[in-house]
């Protein structure tokens, strides 16, 4: 007996805690269960909107890509390469190696990444002597900037 009046003050408080977020008209189980639902299926739909509405404003977005050229301690000939680009474009890492080769750079060692954007970091070293890095950073910045978005 008391086991049963002690699940039914349980179900109670959970009925009116779900109540107060889903604010029923009426006060009996199945009212709550349906506003309930109603107002579930509100917060999906509303969420979906917010969803379309996010992805519009990333595909509007033109954020610019960031290229950091940096010098190895102790070793002139060898640079570290760090570039990311918000841009999904297919020949972007082609495009990047093609601009350093023809500045004489050989890429030692390179980790690529291109599921939210684009971003490389990659060891480079010159075949000669090494470039200017802020000559270097602008070639790059021209390499992204003419890759064709696929």
């Amino acid at each position: 007996m008391v086991s049963r009046i002690q699940r039914r003050m349980v179900v109670r408080k959970k009925l009116n805690k779900f109540s107060s977020l889903t604010k029923p008209k009426y006060l009996d189980k199945s009212s709550v269960g349906v506003d309930g639902c109603y107002h579930i299926n509100e917060l999906k739909l509303k969420l979906e909107a917010m969803i379309r509405e996010y992805s519009i404003l990333l595909q509007n977005l033109q954020l610019p890509a960031e290229v950091r050229v940096e010098r190895i301690d102790g070793k002139e000939s060898q640079l570290v390469i760090k570039v990311r680009s918000w841009e999904k474009g297919r020949g972007l890492l082609v495009s990047i190696l093609e601009r350093l080769e023809e500045m004489g750079m050989n890429v030692v060692q390179a980790k690529v990444s291109s599921t939210h954007g684009f971003f490389m970091e990659a060891i480079a070293e010159a075949q000669d002597k090494a470039p200017e890095v802020q000559i270097l950073t602008q070639q790059i910045l021209k390499a992204i900037e003419e890759t064709p978005n696929l």
